[in-house]
């Protein structure tokens, strides 16, 4: 805990404060410590506990994803707080779980929108590379009537999920185009030169693109 509190850096607190985010250390900086440390589960258990966003990044990245049960997952993410550590937690952690696919059906439907994104976000992920036995056409009903009136995280997750049907599912581009077309969801989101609107008819249009090499 002392180390992370000398790697305090206003100028990254201030970053990481507009994006929702409490601690002020750089993730660069953080991942070296995690090298070094390298995998230790209890190390790992006693760093969340501590409940301080730096020491649950470092904890993410230095624990053994199996080594948790499925209740224990679903408190952690309950408690994660701060929309980095949700990130991590799904994307490091959740995602490498014997228990993801228990967990993304559960979440999916949660009232809690925070927790029903990261639902969202593990069936992005299996659109991508298992979507075997994933109703499709249903996810996308789902997207068209929530999508437009679900809050923020949410609507993020569920565009996600609607851009990657796009991209990876030529029979359902077509629909999935329009519905983002309809819905407008992120049509307006400032973009930065160089990377793509997360719109999702922009997305889904790039992607295919670059994919294809056109």
């Amino acid at each position: 805990m002392a180390e992370l509190a000398a790697l305090e850096d206003p100028k990254a607190r201030a970053v990481n404060e507009r994006h929702g985010d409490d601690h002020g250390v750089n993730l660069g900086k953080l991942r070296t410590v995690a090298k070094r440390l390298r995998t230790q589960q209890d190390l790992a258990e006693r760093l969340w506990e501590t409940e301080d966003s730096a020491a649950r990044l470092l904890a993410l990245l230095i624990c053994r994803p199996k080594a948790f049960g499925r209740d224990e997952l679903d408190a952690m993410l309950r408690g994660a707080r701060t929309p980095k550590v949700h990130d991590w937690l799904v994307n490091y952690v959740v995602r490498k779980s014997t228990h993801a696919e228990e967990l993304r059906v559960a979440w999916t439907g949660d009232p809690d929108p925070v927790v029903a994104s990261a639902g969202w976000a593990l069936t992005t992920e299996r659109v991508g590379k298992r979507p075997e036995g994933l109703d499709l056409d249903g996810l996308l009903d789902v997207v068209e009537a929530e999508m437009k009136d679900a809050p923020d995280r949410l609507q993020w997750a569920m565009n996600h999920c609607l851009a990657q049907i796009g991209i990876e599912r030529p029979e359902l581009r077509a629909r999935a185009l329009d519905i983002g077309e309809r819905l407008e969801v992120l049509k307006d989101y400032p973009t930065p030169p160089g990377c793509t609107s997360p719109f999702a008819p922009v997305w889904i249009t790039e992607m295919v693109r670059r994919r294809e090499g056109t």
